[in-house]
């Protein structure tokens, strides 16, 4: 019977190890550089502002590069390294911000203003049309008309 009992715990032992193992192992160094590498495309230079980190040569880019790369070998998940990097630099971190309450101006002002100055300029064009009185021209009008394109014609006039 202790015979059994040891048995049955011993392999209880090696399978909760291997469990451990398994799920605490390491990342390889190749492993580590393409997460770096996957995530860093998430994220935005804070110098250079138009780049992804991972495209970033700035000095600050390669100090938050190196600063993910620690927080992976702590055993870090990608959301957990994306909520410390936004707290502490904001939205403006990530490279595709989300859309919040606080960035509607931001997504939809443009579309906003460009709506309303199309409203404004065709209510513009239809108010200029509804001025414009169109009336044929008097026969002086007519006669003045002549004159003017003999004139630029170089013709005497009649």
């Amino acid at each position: 019977m202790k015979r059994t009992v040891f048995l049955v715990s011993f392999v209880l032992w090696c399978c909760i190890l291997s469990f451990a193992q398994q799920n605490g192992r390491v990342a390889t160094e190749a492993e580590l550089d393409v997460r770096v590498r996957e995530l860093s495309q998430q994220l935005r230079c804070l110098v250079c502002q138009n780049e992804t980190l991972a495209d970033s040569q700035a000095d600050l880019a390669a100090d938050l590069k190196r600063q993910i790369r620690e927080q992976m070998r702590d055993g870090k998940s990608d959301k957990e390294i994306l909520a410390f990097l936004t707290e502490r630099y904001g939205d403006f971190v990530l490279y595709r911000p989300p859309v919040t309450w606080r960035t509607y101006a931001l997504w939809f002002g443009p579309f906003l203003l460009l709506g309303g100055g199309l409203i404004v300029l065709f209510r513009y064009i239809k108010s200029r049309r509804d001025q414009i009185q169109e009336e044929p021209l008097s026969a002086e009008e007519h006669r003045r008309v002549a004159e003017l394109l003999d004139a630029a014609a170089g013709k005497e006039p009649v």
